[in-house]
């Protein structure tokens, strides 16, 4: 969601007003900005194909959105990018989301570490999938996992690609992150991992 922030920001940065307009007019540009990426946002994360694999984000200039992200299947690449199309407003998607390659070994690295993170009693908590999710009935899916990932909601999305993971999301301290990065370094075969995981803000007082 900061892509927003800083997309609202910089539009009024770039769009200057003559000295003796209304403050309000500006707020009023504001406000449309930000409906438009609060519909993009929501499109994004309620599209069928965007799983646990998937990391998408975007920015705003003017009304041209710029999707930007890596895609564990192509269809999700598309998708996003057809239902932008459609929201009102939008005049104009640059999709730059980057799909990512297909590789056996990457399928094998998501169900194993899946499995290490999400079977970890720590971190169950971060997703709506909690019916014993193990590596082997993951394995067993049809298709491999990429292309049948699991359901249900996921703070922490895992990126696999050429046997490298990157971590994104939110948790909600920063010794959940470093565990979620301890699990996924405990899998056989991955090279490196990078922990992007962002950690949420405690309530003000």
């Amino acid at each position: 969601m900061s892509n927003m922030g800083l997309a609202v920001l910089g539009f009024a940065l770039i769009s200057p007003l003559p000295a003796q307009q209304q403050a309000g007019e500006l707020d009023a540009r504001q406000q449309i900005q930000l409906k438009l990426a609060r519909e993009v946002y929501k499109q994004i994360v309620t599209n069928s194909n965007y799983g646990v694999f998937d990391d998408i984000h975007f920015g705003l200039k003017g009304d041209t959105i710029i999707l930007r992200g890596q895609a564990s299947r192509p269809i999700l690449k598309s998708t996003i990018e057809n239902t932008v199309k459609k929201i009102e407003g939008v005049s104009k998607v640059e999709n730059e989301i980057a799909v990512l390659p297909l590789s056996p070994n990457d399928d094998r690295l998501r169900v194993a570490v899946y499995a290490s993170i999400y079977s970890f009693p720590m971190l169950q908590k971060y997703t709506s999938n909690r019916a014993g999710f193990t590596g082997m009935t993951v394995a067993r899916r049809a298709g491999g996992i990429t292309n049948d990932p699991p359901i249900g909601y996921h703070a922490i999305h895992i990126i696999v690609q050429n046997g490298n993971v990157r971590l994104v999301g939110v948790v909600d301290n920063e010794a959940d992150s470093n565990v979620a990065e301890i699990r996924a370094n405990t899998v056989s075969g991955v090279f490196s991992v990078d922990n992007d995981i962002q950690v949420a803000k405690p309530p003000q007082k």
